[in-house]
């Protein structure tokens, strides 16, 4: 397989991800000054918060919309009540003029509804017909902290006939993605994959983030990857301050190959813009 890989230029790979990211973006009151710092009509993906529900993000996608922004709302399966709701939902969505959605299972340990699973509710708007030309679906490069890696790979086969992309969660590490990707080539599926990348954040400021959301989305999301003490000693080591340089810098190379087939860079900003774009514009111009 390896001598099949066309690899490019790191430099040009490095441009090719980071010209035109996905920013990830949580719904909160510090939406309205994220979006000022993102390029004008950048693809904001908005998650579906424990703490807020899914109101706030279809909210923040209506209003994110208006201001011509590209927004892919986080439909969280175990947020929707029915599939009445469901229908109310997507309905809002394509009035916003959303086009491309993303499905995950959601943080709550008790659905609030029908929908227990993201395929449940893949298999609903399926049969409703939502119009939406994209669609994707969660993968995770570094297993999952309650599902072991056969009930994983199970899951994305089901899911996989619903879907046009993957998502993978926020991994440090250039190499475990690459190998996560070959894996689930050799399992036969063939979607395009959206690496997620951490953005650029400073620990004083995540902690901030974490005391106005109780015991903290962002911090959550990261225990469920890395660890924190891990986290902790990342932000020690760079000053209390971490870039994804080195973890763009190993994935660049394979940016356009069409075995791997990444679809982009999916960036969890954590709310934290103008950090990540001051980081982003510098690296650009290094590599032009």
């Amino acid at each position: 397989m390896a001598s099949e890989i066309e690899r490019i230029d790191t430099g040009e790979g490095i441009r090719t991800l980071l010209e035109e990211p996905r920013f990830e973006l949580m719904p909160f009151e510090s939406m309205d000054e994220q979006l000022e710092h993102l390029p004008e009509g950048a693809e904001v993906a908005i998650t579906t918060s424990p703490t807020l529900g899914l109101e706030a993000t279809i909210d923040w996608t209506e209003r994110a919309s208006e201001r011509g922004y590209e927004i892919v709302p986080h439909v969280a399966a175990r947020y929707v009540r029915d599939r009445e709701h469901l229908e109310e939902l997507t309905g809002r969505l394509t009035d916003a003029g959303v086009t491309d959605v993303f499905v995950p299972g959601g943080d709550r340990e008790e659905p609030v509804g029908e929908f227990s699973s993201a395929y449940e509710l893949l298999s609903a708007l399926d049969e409703l017909d939502s119009g939406f030309d994209d669609v994707g679906i969660t993968g995770y490069p570094e297993g999952h902290a309650f599902l072991d890696d056969e009930v994983l790979a199970e899951s994305m086969a089901e899911k996989e006939p619903y879907a046009t992309y993957i998502v993978t969660q926020l991994c440090y590490d250039a190499e475990t993605i690459l190998e996560w990707i070959e894996d689930v080539r050799d399992r036969g599926v063939d979607l395009p994959v959206e690496i997620g990348i951490p953005g650029v954040m400073k620990y004083q400021r995540l902690l901030g983030i974490s005391k106005k959301v109780g015991v903290g989305d962002s911090v959550r999301f990261l225990q469920k990857t890395t660890g924190v003490l891990d986290f902790v000693r990342r932000f020690v080591g760079a000053r209390g301050m971490y870039t994804p340089a080195d973890l763009v810098e190993g994935i660049a190379p394979y940016a356009t190959d069409p075995y791997y087939d990444v679809r982009g860079v999916h960036i969890y900003a954590f709310n934290q813009v103008l950090d990540l774009e001051s980081w982003r514009a510098e690296t650009l111009d290094q590599h032009r």
